[in-house]
């Protein structure tokens, strides 16, 4: 077990949810503060050494939005949004305005600390990016040299697969949403292009995915974008 507990933040306006947070939060050896406005939550953050952000997005004094926007002013620590906002361009606004993460209410306890696991693990590597030798599955990508081998046999990538899986596999468990991709790998104008994206995602699961139709690593979050992740 680390010696060091991780430092989180929970800015949220309903009680009981940061109460149920905490709870959850606590029994995986976090130590927690807590705010129920945006400005005390930005006094906090920007006070001591926060790991993560657990965030509510209707807060009563401003919108969650215009927290993440002020504290990646300082920090690029993960954030985790909750919140009973359901439409996709909330989300999406969200995770381009710098969050890592979305979970709606209603949430399970489960999940919640599973999201944090993740985000935590990110977190805990320098610089908060991938190795630049990475496995997964029996996959072996080599950031460095931009190769890429399957069971020890190497994988062609065209340029933008390549790009794309570089991308993806740098950020392991982030939601990345359509519009940062395509933005990130074709450039601005392409950012309603979303079916280029769907094409290479697919590309990169027929070559790199065991069952390309039920993936493991290429994640879809509906409606949003994509998240890469190394486990099952």
């Amino acid at each position: 077990m680390s010696e060091t507990r991780s430092q989180v933040l929970i800015v949220e306006d309903e009680a009981q949810i940061r109460h149920f947070v905490r709870l959850a939060l606590e029994a995986d050896g976090c130590v927690v503060q807590e705010a129920g406005r945006l400005a005390d939550g930005l006094l906090i953050a920007g006070a001591g050494a926060i790991d993560l952000v657990v965030l509510d997005l209707g807060l009563p004094d401003g919108d969650g939005i215009d927290f993440i926007r002020a504290y990646r002013g300082w920090s690029d620590g993960p954030v985790l949004i909750l919140s009973a906002r359901t439409e996709e361009r909330h989300k999406i606004d969200a995770l381009d305005a710098g969050a890592d993460d979305y979970l709606t209410k209603p949430f399970g306890v489960g999940e919640l600390r599973a999201r944090v696991r993740a985000l935590m693990r990110r977190r805990q590597r320098p610089g908060g990016e991938a190795s630049p030798l990475l496995e997964f599955g029996d996959i072996v990508v080599d950031l460095a040299k931009r190769q890429v081998w399957r069971k020890g046999e190497a994988v062609h990538l065209t340029p933008i697969e390549y790009r794309l899986l570089a991308m993806m596999v740098s950020h392991p468990g982030q939601v990345l949403t359509q519009r940062r991709l395509l933005a990130e790998i074709w450039g601005a104008s392409y950012i309603e292009s979303s079916h280029y994206l769907r094409v290479y995602v697919g590309h990169l699961r027929q070559k790199l995915e065991d069952d390309p139709a039920q993936p493991r690593h290429f994640l879809t979050e509906t409606g949003v974008g994509y998240r890469f992740q190394t486990g099952t």
